[in-house]
């Protein structure tokens, strides 16, 4: 096949992704606890329509049907994650079995449809009785983390080989404590965000020591980061080169003690007098070697070369294609450049593009059919640009497209559809969408169509 038809590399992975907050629901049952985005849906206002993840896709009881369709599509990997409430409703103490249990159920049923499971430890539903004794602010709740990953790993490790720490801490840390969009939904001191910056670092290092004691000899870990992507305007050395000092200035506080083992310059200067208390164990913690580097990529902006060569980042105007979040402006460049940005500035040697997707108001026909095209269009954009990056030899090894399922979007609640399968919530009805068939056919042909 010619390389006119984006084929890629043989034991490239394709798969899907969800979080369980966004879809499982049962949000009291089976011994589960409170989590802050249970708290936070509680209170009115914060939410679209004052929507709760509490019924959510419900996939907590139609997980059966679910795998079936991602079989039935021909999907061979699947990322989720665990709800930390529901195996330790107090946070730290007092394991729920019959959270574990569900996780046994879930794993063994993709097992069975010759699925992959891919695990994350922790996509923002902190036991809420945590945040009550201080939340990511304190160094006990990355000391509890190590306590759960260790109890997740132990149980689940014979069957799940590929592990992801944490998911996007910008988003549950500076959306969560620093602009307070986002549970726990408070707005503090920049002193406390970067200290609870450092925190969640902590617990990742803590997860990972949990794969390699507890995992087996072919376990694999790594962390699921959404860094900010400066795209150079034109692809020429000055607006390349100011591109990634942007990107080296703006990932430093959370890349920088990943892969360079300390805060870099461009932090501490930033920081000031704000800077986390740090001791050198944490450092070395926090920088065990990983796997992979996780990406989750929606967009970008666009840098160049400005006075002295310094970044300058231009503002996008208001009609430019974006999807149904104004934040979610359409840049496919985004799949290369943060690819390259990361081998490149940090020496990454291993990545997957861990989440990638766009929201539209989508709408069944009268056929009961989701012609989403734009979505489809969006993919495969994306899916070229990170075609490119893997024929320049960057180490690109999979792909998972979010979401599976349309589900809860956090503080837009219901009213944002990111999923290739439709979902009715009055009636649970699942449809796959246009997009589902098109990424359907791709994994199967392991290339663009």
């Amino acid at each position: 096949m010619k390389n006119h038809c984006y084929l890629f590399p043989q034991d490239f992975v394709w798969g899907v992704a969800t979080a369980a907050a966004q879809i499982e629901g049962a949000a009291f049952e089976d011994g589960k606890g409170e989590s802050i985005w249970d708290r936070f849906a509680a209170v009115p206002g914060k939410v679209i329509n004052n929507a709760s993840p509490t019924i959510a896709c419900d996939h907590y009881h139609r997980y059966p049907e679910d795998i079936a369709l991602m079989r039935e599509l021909g999907l061979r990997n699947y990322r989720f994650s665990i709800s930390w409430p529901r195996i330790y409703p107090h946070g730290r103490e007092g394991v729920n079995q019959k959270g574990l249990d569900f996780y046994d159920r879930l794993v063994d049923t993709l097992l069975e449809n010759q699925i992959t499971p891919w695990a994350t430890l922790f996509h923002w539903d902190l036991p809420q009785a945590l945040e009550d004794e201080g939340g990511w602010r304190v160094r006990s709740t990355a000391e509890a983390f190590a306590h759960y990953a260790a109890t997740i790993v132990k149980r689940l490790g014979s069957r799940v080989k590929n592990w992801m720490t944490l998911n996007e801490l910008p988003s549950f840390i500076g959306l969560g404590y620093g602009i307070g969009t986002n549970a726990p939904g408070t707005m503090e001191s920049p002193r406390v965000v970067n200290q609870a910056y450092h925190h969640a670092l902590l617990a990742h290092g803590y997860g990972v020591q949990a794969v390699r004691e507890h995992g087996g000899y072919d376990a694999r870990v790594g962390i699921a980061h959404n860094p900010e992507t400066p795209l150079p305007v034109m692809e020429i050395p000055a607006d390349i080169k100011a591109a990634q000092i942007a990107y080296a200035s703006n990932t430093a506080q959370i890349m920088g003690p990943l892969y360079l083992g300390h805060y870099p310059a461009s932090f501490l200067e930033a920081a000031g007098t704000d800077m986390p208390s740090v001791t050198n164990e944490d450092l070395a913690l926090i920088a065990q070697p990983t796997d992979f580097l996780g990406l989750n990529l929606y967009t970008g902006s666009f840098v160049r070369a400005g006075a002295e060569e310094q970044p300058e980042t231009l503002v996008m105007p208001d009609d430019y294609p974006r999807g149904a979040l104004p934040w979610l402006k359409i840049t496919p460049q985004a799949t290369y450049w943060a690819v390259r940005h990361a081998v490149e500035v940090y020496g990454v040697k291993e990545l997957y593009i861990t989440e990638n997707g766009i929201c539209f108001d989508d709408q069944v026909n009268e056929q009961g059919e989701i012609h989403d095209l734009a979505r489809c269009e969006y993919v495969r954009n994306y899916l070229i640009s990170l075609h490119r990056a893997i024929q320049e030899g960057y180490p690109a090894r999979g792909y998972f497209l979010w979401s599976f399922l349309d589900n809860y979007e956090w503080a837009e609640g219901y009213t944002k559809r990111f999923g290739i399968v439709h979902v009715d919530y009055p009636t649970q009805k699942r449809t796959p969408k246009l997009s589902a068939h098109w990424y359907a056919r791709a994994t199967k042909e392991n290339r663009i169509v």
